[in-house]
């Protein structure tokens, strides 16, 4: 799913192509993908777009006469942008904005269709998609302090759930918590005030530098390779790859739809964290350091 730099790139792109130009039509290519029925999608036709923002790991589009456009993209949407008026593509295309110089279009791979466009009117009605996380690259640490300490959770989650913390997932909490030298099982509430501390800055530091990276690979032109998986990160999508701090080969821990990856050396003493699965298949043989592994 794209996170907090992937997404304000493609504010930052939009933005740059179309704000202050009407839209001349929203086309939608599949009905499954609009998800709501009024304010209907020809009040939109002929109003500029005023700009965009974010709401957690969603995209709003602000067009004229307080008209709002709330893209989720799931896993598996993506953006694009195209000459006026271009075919939504056969397989995957679920909506077109029509801009006077070109179009953004709508697009999810694969076979589920779980990406979602809202279409709403007035301010209030944005309220319903804020989920309470915190936007760190707006708080400091009290704040953030105070957002991991309401519960307790393990490191992982706290950094993925919209509720505690907006726009971050799966892949840069991977990259976070390597940075920040913690446990992904970590339990939030266990946090002493130095570690909170390294967990604040490695969180700005990863999402203002990942961000600083997709902007200058986007140039002047549109993000193309929108992608969890990137041969520069440390440690997500790399198991059994040398960790670029230590060389020690990267671990992962699968469970239900997701996973984390960490470097036992630099994040848990050299301890490996236990693979559900795994661990209980292999029982006493299972290895419980790098050493023995």
């Amino acid at each position: 799913m794209p996170e907090l730099p992937d997404l304000t790139v493609y504010l930052e792109r939009i933005e740059a192509h179309s704000a202050g130009t009407a839209l001349r039509q929203l086309r939608i290519g599949n009905p499954f993908v609009l998800r709501t029925v009024e304010p209907r999608r020809e009040a939109f036709a002929g109003k500029r777009l005023l700009g965009t923002r974010r709401i957690g790991k969603r995209l709003v589009l602000d067009f004229e006469g307080g008209l709002h456009a709330v893209i989720h993209l799931m896993i598996l949407g993506r953006l694009r942008w195209a000459k006026p008026g271009a075919a939504l593509p056969k397989s995957g295309g679920l909506a077109a904005f029509d801009f006077e110089r070109g179009s953004l279009l709508l697009i999810e791979h694969g076979k589920k269709r779980r990406a979602a466009l809202h279409l709403v009117e007035g301010e209030a009605a944005l309220a319903q998609f804020e989920r309470g996380g915190l936007e760190v690259m707006q708080a400091d640490i009290a704040a953030f302090q105070a957002a991991l300490a309401r519960e307790n959770h393990t490191l992982k989650r706290a950094l993925t759930d919209p509720r505690i913390l907006a726009g971050i997932g799966n892949a840069y909490s991977d990259e976070i918590l390597h940075r920040a030298r913690l446990s992904p099982f970590k339990q939030t509430q266990g946090l002493t005030a130095e570690e909170t501390g390294q967990l604040f800055a490695a969180t700005r530091m990863v999402l203002e530098d990942w961000t600083q990276r997709l902007r200058a690979e986007a140039g002047s032109g549109w993000p193309e390779k929108v992608t969890a998986f990137r041969p520069d990160m440390a440690v997500h999508g790399r198991y059994k790859l040398p960790c670029p701090d230590c060389g020690a080969p990267v671990q992962r821990i699968v469970y239900a739809d997701n996973e984390a990856n960490y470097c036992a050396r630099c994040q848990t003493g050299g301890r490996l964290l236990a693979d559900r699965a795994l661990s209980r298949l292999l029982h006493d043989s299972w290895p419980k350091t790098l050493d023995e592994l």
